[in-house]
C-alpha cells in the first residue's frame, strides 16, 4: 500500500516548548506509529472514520484535549476511531500529517486526510465538528451518519408545535435553556416559537397595511417585520427595521435595532441577506 500524500513533507516544530515529563498513567485512543499508520490505520478508515489528535507532552492543552476526545469516543460508542499522535515519538507521521503545531486533530476517511483543527475548542464545539465528519463519511460510503439524540425538553417543545400549543412549546424550551444555557438549538427553537406567538392569528395583509398606514407606530413597524418574515420575507422585513433605525432615536431606536438582531438570529450565517442586513445596520449605528 502507498503512503499517505505527503508522508516525507518537512514540517517546523520548533515553536513547542522544551520536553516536560510524560503523562501519568494510559491515555485514551489508539497510538498512531510510522508502522501502524499505513497497516492498520489507512485501512480502518475505510469501514468507519479515524480521528487522530497530535499531542506533546510540551503542552498540556494537547494533552488534555486527547482525554477529551477520548471521553467523546465512548460517548459515540464506536461510530468512530480515536488515535493519539505522539509527535515527539513519531516525528515522521508528523510531518505526514503536516502538524505545524499542537493540538491538531485530522481526520482520516476512506484513506485521506480531513484537516479538522489546530487548537481546543469547548466540548459542544468538538462535538460540532464530528457530527460533521460522521456526515461526511456516511455521504462517501464511510460508516453511518450521527445519531440524532434529542432532549426531553426538545421532545415536548415538539410535540406542543405539533398541537400548535405554542406556549407550551415557549416553556419547554426555556427549560432546557435553564439547564443547558449554552445550547444553540434551543436558543433557535425558543426564538422562533416565539415568533410564531408573536404572529399567531394575525393575517398578512392586514398587518402591512396598517404598518403603511402608520409609519410612526414603531410597535406596527415590529409586528409587520415578524409577519413578513415567517412568512418568508426575510430582505423585506430585514429593510423595514433598517429603515426604522435610521429614521428613529433614542428608546425607539433600541427596540428596533434589538428586534432586527433576534430577527437576524432566525437566518442562516450564510445568508446573503443577512450579511447585507449586518453590514447595513453597523452603517446605521456608526
Amino acid at each position: 500500500m502507498s503512503n499517505p500524500p505527503n508522508f516525507a513533507q518537512a514540517v517546523d516544530l520548533s515553536s513547542l516548548a522544551k520536553p516536560k515529563a510524560a503523562p501519568a498513567g494510559p491515555m485514551p485512543g489508539l497510538e498512531v506509529t510510522a508502522a501502524n499508520l499505513t497497516a492498520e490505520f489507512l485501512p480502518l478508515s475505510i469501514t468507519k472514520p479515524v480521528i487522530v489528535i497530535a499531542w506533546s507532552a510540551r503542552s498540556p492543552e494537547s494533552m488534555e484535549l486527547v482525554k477529551t476526545l477520548g471521553a467523546l469516543e465512548t460517548s459515540y460508542q464506536g461510530s468512530w476511531v480515536l488515535g493519539r499522535l505522539d509527535i515527539d515519538a513519531e516525528p515522521q507521521v508528523a510531518q505526514a500529517f503536516q502538524t505545524k503545531s499542537v493540538p491538531y486533530a485530522i481526520a482520516l476517511i476512506g484513506q485521506q486526510i480531513v484537516p479538522l483543527f489546530e487548537q481546543s475548542y469547548p466540548e459542544a464545539q468538538i462535538r460540532l465538528v464530528l457530527d460533521k465528519v460522521l456526515t461526511l463519511a456516511a455521504e462517501q460510503g464511510v460508516g453511518a451518519p450521527p445519531a440524532e439524540v434529542s432532549e426531553p425538553e426538545e421532545d415536548e417543545a415538539m410535540a406542543a408545535l405539533e398541537s400548535s400549543d405554542f406556549i407550551a412549546a415557549e416553556l419547554a424550551y426555556k427549560k432546557l435553556l435553564a439547564r443547558k444555557p449554552a445550547d444553540s438549538f434551543a436558543k433557535l427553537g425558543l426564538a422562533q416559537t416565539q415568533l410564531l406567538i408573536r404572529t399567531d392569528g394575525l393575517n398578512l395583509a392586514t398587518i402591512i397595511k396598517e404598518a403603511s398606514d402608520s409609519p410612526s407606530d414603531i410597535a406596527m413597524q415590529l409586528k409587520a417585520a415578524d409577519m413578513e418574515i415567517v412568512n418568508g420575507g426575510v430582505e423585506a422585513a430585514f429593510n423595514r427595521l433598517l429603515h426604522l433605525v435610521q429614521q428613529s432615536s433614542g428608546d425607539e431606536r433600541t427596540k428596533a435595532r434589538e428586534h432586527l438582531l433576534m430577527l437576524f438570529a432566525l437566518v442562516d450565517p450564510s445568508d446573503p441577506r443577512l450579511t447585507a442586513a449586518r453590514s447595513a445596520l453597523a452603517n446605521a449605528l456608526f
